[in-house]
């Protein structure tokens, strides 16, 4: 049976009577949301969130635990410092192309009206430079080194501007009290796709003749196994085909706002004046402004830590796809429970206190992290990496691998709540009318030093001749980024 589309509010719901049962998931109910326009029903809110569960199998595969490691320790071979700072480099120079036009393309999806049409296009070029990394073989073979390096920016940027307007629809389809719920759904929702894809790539790719369990196939799927390291490059059609698919629900069931009556050559003019005219007046604005400052920092710092976070540990431990897939999922896991965490942060304390809570703790348990490696515990404790294995399983298996993993755990919940608080916060002080630009704006507060921080981590990467040492970038960012949030207020700005 085909499921009704977005519905405007019931009989039922504009008499004052709330839609009960089944219908009721399909009824907008009485009400406004936080820009002041129509509630979205509960399943149209529920489609919005399913957007994130096709797309941030992207950053989980491509960019923290399969895709990169495999780049900077395959494709760049035999020299793990050199892998990260090229990785590095990839990262920067697609977030200064988003610093620069992310403003722009939100300003003139707020003058033309509709967001969809935007998404749409932008998961497309998600997923086809995604598709293409399967091309991406080692020793030179298939893509070169800037193919890859192209086809993994064009996807970072696609996917950044896609969340220009994806976020700018929270704040206009739920009502104040629920969007950092519904924020911390699709943070949550999103982390568990990516569960869901590496235990699929684990079983049906990697553990094939690695292990004799009885729930893994004798032989890899599809005939792709470490051959070439075919489950490696699939990371990339993987996530090419979640978008493609998860995509659907939100273009079918969650509401848009109608189109306004302006072509795209004036909406274009309108949104490129629009951007500068708000820049120009962000002293009117100094609160928003403080804390898109404060967010350029503390967001470049988790951007920067799920950067490189994957490639540092497969540089410190040696770990090969196996371990990664596994440790992927372990720290999805989490990272789902930090969705809900965050969403239930924001709406018990308010997004200021969450942010603290949250950024805070991606903090603490990054400095703790870069303090493990394969011969200390926590910097000064020793460690024999020669030691009998403290298990039987073929991984994890000596205490500073397993102690790592478990700090990991802890910023996998962190910088989950983070980017779900981070995103609430905006939605709860940018001024209703401009929301979409303000969110642009948003994305340039998150992209416009990413190239300082991905940089300043290659930097330290070279300069020290160490992956650690690069990695205390991260801490600086993460530390300017808090305390900027001190002077932030949680109040909606409002113009004129």
């Amino acid at each position: 049976m085909a499921l009704p589309r977005e519905s405007p509010a019931s009989p039922a719901a504009t008499a004052g009577i709330a839609p009960t049962g089944l219908a009721g998931l399909f009824l907008a109910p009485q009400g406004v949301s936080s820009t002041g326009e129509c509630l979205a029903s509960p399943f149209g809110r529920f489609c919005w969130a399913t957007f994130d569960f096709g797309r941030v199998p992207f950053v989980l595969l491509v960019t923290i635990y399969i895709f990169a490691p495999y780049f900077a320790n395959t494709i760049v071979p035999h020299d793990p410092v050199r892998g990260q700072a090229l990785w590095g480099d990839i990262q920067a120079f697609s977030g200064l192309f988003i610093a620069l036009l992310a403003p722009f393309i939100g300003a003139m999806a707020d003058a033309g009206g509709r967001r969809k049409p935007w998404i749409a296009a932008f998961a497309a070029l998600i997923a086809i430079p995604s598709a293409l990394l399967w091309f991406a073989r080692p020793a030179g073979q298939g893509l070169s080194l800037l193919e890859i390096g192209l086809c993994v920016g064009a996807a970072n940027v696609a996917y950044e501007f896609a969340s220009v307007f994806y976020n700018a629809m929270l704040p206009s389809i739920a009502a104040p009290a629920r969007i950092g719920g519904l924020s911390g759904l699709g943070l949550a929702l999103g982390n568990a796709s990516g569960v869901l894809l590496l235990i699929f790539m684990l079983i049906a790719f990697v553990l094939p003749g690695a292990v004799s369990w009885p729930f893994v196939p004798a032989h890899p799927l599809f005939g792709i196994g470490q051959a070439q390291h075919g489950a490696e490059r699939l990371a990339g059609p993987i996530a090419a085909l979640s978008i493609s698919v998860f995509a659907i629900p939100l273009f079918l069931w969650t509401p848009d706002r109608p189109p306004r009556r302006l072509g795209w050559v004036r909406a274009s003019v309108a949104g490129i004046r629009s951007v500068f005219a708000t820049l120009g007046s962000l002293k009117r604005f100094r609160n928003v402004a403080r804390y898109l400052v404060a967010r350029l920092f503390f967001n470049d710092g988790m951007t920067a830590l799920l950067t490189f976070g994957g490639v540092y540990a497969a540089g410190t431990f040696h770990w090969g796809a196996l371990a990664m897939a596994a440790y992927g999922i372990v720290l999805s896991v989490f990272a789902v429970i930090g969705g809900f965490y965050g969403g239930w942060l924001d709406d018990r304390f308010g997004s200021k206190t969450a942010l603290f809570v949250s950024v805070g703790g991606t903090l603490l348990t990054g400095a703790l992290l870069i303090s493990m490696a394969p011969d200390r515990i926590l910097w000064f404790i020793p460690y024999d990496p020669h030691a009998p294995p403290v298990h039987s399983l073929p991984l994890f298996r000596t205490w500073p691998e397993l102690i790592y993993l478990g700090i990991a755990t802890f910023i996998a919940v962190s910088i989950s709540a983070s980017y779900a608080n981070a995103r609430t916060m905006m939605a709860r002080i940018a001024p209703a009318d401009r929301m979409t630009e303000f969110f642009g704006l948003y994305s340039l507060s998150g992209q416009s030093t990413s190239f300082l921080a991905t940089s300043s981590v290659t930097l330290l990467t070279l300069w020290t001749a160490s992956q650690r040492g690069g990695m205390i970038a991260v801490l600086l960012f993460l530390s300017l980024g808090l305390i900027g949030m001190i002077w932030v207020k949680e109040e909606r700005a409002k113009v004129g």
